[in-house]
């Protein structure tokens, strides 16, 4: 058995690009799906699928840990730049899809067999459409709530907001009191039962990040997400250890070392770590290893499409510290005609039932792939008052 190419899809859905990458083997109908979405370095990364790809046609795709290694060690340049990194990631996703397919069972049987019964699922605010999770005014305390109480309509026990507004690198109370106001009225929308995120993406500098993590720390919060820089390892155990609200943080990492030195730090109580981008998931299995050996809990990353959500509830299937699944259903309207899912999620709770198909269970309709050709992502850019570069 040899892998015959590798192709990639593009299916341009605003913010991103879904980028499906397809591992078609010699054996007729056997295939698998990966996903390698990277925001705004779509053609960067389907360059670096088709570098990679010369390292591994014609090699046999059951050799996953060999071709793994293959594609993270030559070429001379490590895998763990971002761009090489999220191409690797997806065409590993793949190759468990096909080995799953092989073997006649779901990807989490592969590693180990079920662990769980449910995967408890969470949402963005207004599901994942742009304007609502991503350009709420800050100061609008009430659509936060409404998107709140929406969410709730539609299920969800648990929903992630980005209440922290860009900041500089010290600023006063203002931005403090807003996001907070923010917050105060998701939390009296909702009540206690319903578990609440925010996620500041690594905008605050860490005394800013700081400064946050302790006025939102009342609230209860689930998790306090990138509260500052994830190089800075030292910003973040400050803020883990300075509040009761567990550190979130992970998903820009791509390499086992940079996460060894984080758990290390206690810089978290949730690594976010990314299967489209920290090598697909034979790499999100030596890291859940790390994080086991550190009692820190799996919340992996997962705004993209839907190969990576299936990916991510295997991985969460097999994993015994992963808490919670990270999905976005409603950034276009179009999202379920590209997509057939081995699992269900049921209406009540937004719980993930197991997937019942071999591999993924996922099979993408690339007819309706064509429908979306590549386009530019939508911007999203962050400037200060004073016209000084911020971070989205």
């Amino acid at each position: 058995m040899k892998i015959q190419k590798i192709e990639t899809l593009v299916c341009h859905a605003r913010m991103r690009n879904w980028v499906f990458v397809k591992v078609v083997t010699d054996q007729p109908g056997l295939y698998g799906w990966g996903e390698a979405t990277l925001e705004w370095h779509t053609r960067a990364v389907v360059g670096a699928i088709e570098d990679v790809a010369e390292l591994i046609v014609g090699e046999d795709p059951r050799r996953i840990e060999h071709l793994w290694q293959m594609m993270y060690r030559q070429h001379f340049w490590h895998g763990h730049g971002i761009v090489r990194s999220t191409a690797i990631s997806g065409i590993d996703i793949a190759l468990w899809d096909i080995a799953g397919k092989i073997a006649g069972q779901p990807c989490s049987q592969l590693f180990g067999g079920s662990v769980r019964d449910w995967i408890r699922t969470y949402c963005h605010l207004g599901g994942g459409k742009m304007e609502d999770f991503y350009e709420i005014a800050e100061d609008d305390a009430k659509r936060f709530a409404e998107l709140a109480t929406q969410a709730v309509g539609e299920g969800f026990t648990a929903m992630k907001t980005l209440a922290v507004p860009p900041t500089m690198p010290i600023e006063g109370l203002v931005p403090i009191r807003r996001a907070e106001a923010a917050v105060a009225a998701m939390r009296d929308a909702v009540g206690d039962e319903i578990d609440l995120m925010v996620d500041c993406h690594a905008r605050p500098s860490p005394a800013m990040g700081l400064k946050f993590g302790k006025a939102l720390d009342p609230y209860g919060l689930y998790f306090f997400e990138e509260p500052c820089w994830p190089e800075n390892l030292d910003g973040l155990a400050a803020i883990n250890a300075a509040t009761t609200t567990p550190v979130a943080t992970g998903e820009r990492i791509t390499n086992l070392a940079a996460f060894r030195d984080l758990f290390a730090r206690r810089g978290c109580e949730i690594c976010q770590c990314d299967i489209t981008h920290c090598g697909g998931l034979t790499g999100a299995r030596r890291i859940a290893a790390l994080a086991d050996a550190h009692n820190i809990a799996l919340a992996p990353h997962n705004p993209q499409g839907p190969v990576s959500t299936a990916a991510s509830l295997e991985f969460g299937f097999s994993q015994p510290g992963y808490i919670i699944c990270e999905t976005v259903h409603a950034d276009v309207p179009w999202r379920d005609d590209v997509v057939e899912e081995g699992y269900t999620i049921e209406s009540e709770g937004r719980l993930a039932q197991p997937n019942t198909k071999p591999g993924l269970g996922v099979e993408i309709n690339e007819e309706a792939v064509k429908q979306h050709p590549f386009e530019q992502e939508l911007p999203q850019r962050v400037f200060y008052r004073d016209g000084s570069i911020g971070d989205w």
